[in-house]
């Protein structure tokens, strides 16, 4: 099959999955078909799927990525002042590091919201929907805590590892608490990955945006907790701060200068 094909087999197949989509049509337009299909894919409920689906699913899931390009880890330069840290601006569902970490919500089933542009949504539509799958087998209907983390596959992604981990949402005044379970959602996260023997982790920037923790302080918390725990711990783990936007950037690049 042609990367056409496989978008029309995946749209048919959700389609018909649910009688309330039968008057939905396959659009012509190939952007108009992306959307469709991520639309689906991100509102489909964990329930079980057949393997001509994932196998097509799969297929066309790894030759978008190829097409969009991926960065490999070992091709980053780290930072002057520390060998063990990087800073990469990007998506992180192209980069390819043992493990990239997923800013999640307390179900953490993925994003629901269609379209949706937080990481959540990104990382689940572009792994594909096995990952939602093993998340409802690891959660079973219970809700994470704030500040922990868990483990799964990254399917389609160029990573091994998805880390997805529950930040605080700040609203209203920052506060202390605030400030410790973000900087307990690093540790969890680092903690995961060395049990996994993870030499490479991705951190997006935790519960910053909808989650509304300040930018600023959110990036001095990242860089100190990590910093704390390979000195602590003596591990080799290279850990990449992944920023998407230029604020970021700017605020990154400061602390680790």
């Amino acid at each position: 099959m042609e990367q056409k094909e496989r978008r029309e087999y995946l749209i048919r197949y959700l389609l018909d999955e649910e009688p309330q989509y039968q008057n939905i049509g396959i659009p012509n337009d190939e952007q108009e078909q992306k959307n469709l299909l991520r639309a689906l894919m991100n509102v489909r409920l964990p329930k079980m799927i057949s393997r001509s689906f994932l196998d097509v699913q799969d297929a066309y899931l790894q030759e978008e990525i190829r097409n969009t390009g991926i960065t490999d880890v070992d091709d980053l330069s780290h930072v002057k002042t520390d060998g063990r840290l990087y800073l990469w601006q990007g998506d992180i569902t192209q980069l390819k590091a043992d493990a990239i970490v997923n800013a999640a919500n307390s179900q953490m089933l993925g994003c629901f919201q269609p379209l949706h542009g937080c990481i959540d949504n990104i990382i689940h539509t572009k792994a594909g929907i096995q990952l939602r799958l093993e998340c409802a087998r690891i959660m079973q209907g219970q809700e994470e805590e704030t500040g922990k983390a868990r483990i799964t596959s990254a399917y389609n992604l160029p990573s091994k590892y998805v880390i997805h981990t529950v930040g605080p949402i700040v609203q209203g005044r920052l506060t202390q608490k605030h400030e410790e379970l973000l900087a307990s959602c690093y540790r969890s996260c680092l903690e995961l990955a060395e049990e996994n023997n993870a030499e490479s982790i991705a951190f997006c920037c935790i519960s910053t945006g909808v989650f509304m923790f300040p930018n600023q302080r959110a990036a001095e918390i990242a860089v100190q907790t990590v910093k704390e725990w390979l000195n602590e711990t003596g591990s080799h783990m290279k850990v990449i701060f992944n920023v998407f936007k230029d604020e970021d950037r700017k605020i990154y690049e400061e602390l680790l200068d």
